[in-house]
């Protein structure tokens, strides 16, 4: 860890970490001339000559790139960055696992073991610009170039609050209260220097890389993201003739009403064959168990993000979602393959009380903007009630 880093990428969750190779591949091949100019459209990607393994790295990658993983607590996410951080290391990149939760002292400890380094890098990569504990890193950061990887569909509420002008808020969370309300105040200027770093300046490059339909503040540079290193490493997929279903943590969130959600899943289940449900790292066991039981869907708990897990396959030759990051990331991921990627909407009414404000104008955004994708018919989605 003493050793300084030309470049130094923060990641919390298995999709950062996936984002953040797919950046290294893509700054690859430029620096290595392979690519220039920008990034084509999603209809114009052709298929790409791909093998059912993993592929050797290609030369070119980014020297001094060195990934810090800033691993969650739930066990189903540390899973899956245990797998992602192994193919990361394959690649020839560095990773340093460095433990910040858990413990009345660990993130605190993980301050002082990064702060030299930080204060080092020439560049900085992060996956989650709404996370605390990447913004608190910021505070020690001189380096002059900052990029933006996705964190999902996240990356669509930072750049907009970053456009207004606003704290870096999630579009999910909700008051607290006014001890909530208190916290939010003390860390205040914490979440607002990391706003500002985040901006371009004289003398500060930004990049978003992104697979989201995002526009790019005045002076930041937009890159989009192909998964051309996912196409090029796996697949290309062996097809059911099944439906394969995708499952959401906006229960887990308090976004949707869990009765509300089973019912969703068990209609489309009956409308469209479904037969295995990919379950997000976040949902919970008694959750799962009850959708199983319900719907005699075969529930699978995926050890690598969707995008590789789909690109590995086996994968149905539809697969369902509702909105969430997998119908922006999936149509790259799965180009050639003619696999169809459907979106059902969230109806309102299966809205929690809890639910914030932004939830249901979030989600639409979500759908409306997804490209390459089908979109049920209203008379297909499930009854609100």
């Amino acid at each position: 860890m003493n050793t300084p880093a030309t470049t130094l990428a923060f990641v919390e969750s298995p999709v950062q970490l996936l984002n953040v190779l797919e950046w290294a591949h893509q700054q690859a091949g430029q620096q290595s001339g392979q690519q220039s100019g920008p990034k084509p459209l999603l209809d114009s990607i052709p298929p790409q000559p791909t093998r059912g393994g993993a592929a050797p790295a290609p030369p070119g990658t980014p020297a001094g790139l060195h990934i810090i993983v800033l691993p969650p607590t739930d066990p189903m996410s540390r899973g899956q960055l245990r797998r992602v951080t192994g193919i990361a290391r394959d690649e020839g990149h560095t990773v340093h696992w460095q433990e910040a939760r858990g413990g009345a002292g660990a993130p605190f400890k993980a301050l002082a073991a990064l702060a030299g380094r930080v204060r080092r890098a020439e560049r900085i990569v992060v996956g989650d610009p709404f996370s605390r504990f990447v913004q608190l890193l910021l505070v020690p950061a001189r380096a002059r170039e900052l990029v933006v990887v996705d964190d999902g569909t996240a990356t669509m509420e930072f750049l907009a609050q970053a456009g207004r002008g606003e704290r870096l808020r999630r579009w999910h969370r909700t008051g607290g209260g006014a001890l909530g309300r208190l916290k939010e105040l003390a860390y205040a200027p914490v979440s607002g220097n990391a706003r500002r770093r985040l901006t371009p300046a004289a003398g500060r490059r930004v990049e978003v890389f992104s697979s989201m339909p995002v526009t790019p503040l005045p002076g930041m540079e937009l890159r989009v993201n192909d998964f051309g290193w996912t196409r090029s490493r796996f697949g290309p997929p062996r097809l059911t003739k099944g439906t394969d279903l995708v499952g959401t943590s906006l229960v887990e969130t308090g976004v949707v009403d869990a009765g509300r959600y089973l019912e969703a899943v068990s209609r489309l289940t009956r409308e469209h064959g479904a037969t295995r449900y990919f379950a997000h790292r976040r949902e919970s066991p008694e959750k799962l168990r009850a959708l199983s039981e319900a719907t005699g869907l075969e529930i699978v708990r995926p050890d690598l993000p969707l995008e590789l897990i789909a690109r590995r396959g086996p994968v149905g030759r539809t697969v369902l979602s509702f909105p969430s990051t997998v119908v922006h990331t999936l149509p790259y991921a799965l180009a050639g393959t003619g696999v169809r990627v459907a979106v059902c909407d969230i109806d309102p009414a299966w809205l929690t009380a809890a639910a914030s404000p932004r939830a249901r104008t979030f989600l639409a955004g979500v759908t409306d903007t997804a490209r390459d994708v089908h979109r049920l018919p209203a008379e297909t989605a499930p009854a609100a009630g």
